[in-house]
């Protein structure tokens, strides 16, 4: 299984509003994760500074990569653009992170 990891970049004071959005995820929305190959999907907050750290598991034939032409999560990414930054397409300006060390 491959697995990334990303950052994000919250806007201040809005931590709690995200926490409450992903709490209550749209089931379509997972749906779509799911089907493209996403598994044990988990996104952590460094409060002192707004970063998010996301980590995703995918299976090896995942289709992840189309996902941004789903109007789901089109949708998703408007949804929660007020909340964080963005690049022009509302996505998030997410910057993919190179694995130094794994252990099992």
């Amino acid at each position: 299984m491959e697995e990334i990891a990303f950052t994000m970049k919250l806007k201040p004071g809005v931590e709690a509003e995200y926490q409450r959005r992903h709490d209550e995820i749209w089931p379509e929305l997972s749906q779509a994760l799911t089907h493209a190959g996403i598994r044990d999907y988990s996104i952590f907050l460094d409060r002192a500074s707004g970063t998010l750290f996301g980590v995703q598991k995918r299976l090896p034939n995942h289709t992840a990569d189309a996902l941004p032409e789903l109007p789901v999560m089109k949708r998703w990414w408007a949804y929660m653009a007020d909340l964080m930054d963005t690049n022009p397409d509302n996505s998030p300006l997410a910057v993919r992170l190179e694995r130094v060390f794994h252990m099992d």
